[in-house]
């Protein structure tokens, strides 16, 4: 499992914001595929991470390089997590009502 990084573009022209639909469109259809399993955007929309389940890097990189935003993304890191633990990803809590 890979951690990708993100930089977003300091201010978002009219071609940008047009992507913006068929660029959620593309991430929730890799998130309903389990490539992507997390994807996280900060408050002030100047960073973005996404955790990516790939064989290698390069498998990564030509999953990042289809968003239909990824023309303005800059500083694109990749990173393979050892450790990656989550509550969604437990089993769900039992309710004894």
């Amino acid at each position: 499992m890979f951690v990708v990084s993100l930089r977003l573009p300091e201010s978002f022209d009219e071609d940008f914001m047009a992507l913006i639909p068929r660029h959620r469109a593309f991430i929730n259809q890799l998130l309903a595929d389990n490539v992507v399993e997390a994807y996280a955007i900060s408050a002030d929309r100047s960073r973005g991470w996404v955790t990516i389940n790939a064989a290698d890097t390069a498998a990564v990189r030509a999953v990042v390089e289809q968003f239909p935003l990824y023309s303005y993304l800059h500083g694109v890191e990749i990173d393979e997590l050892f450790i990656f633990d989550s509550a969604a990803s437990r089993f769900p809590r039992i309710s004894l009502n």
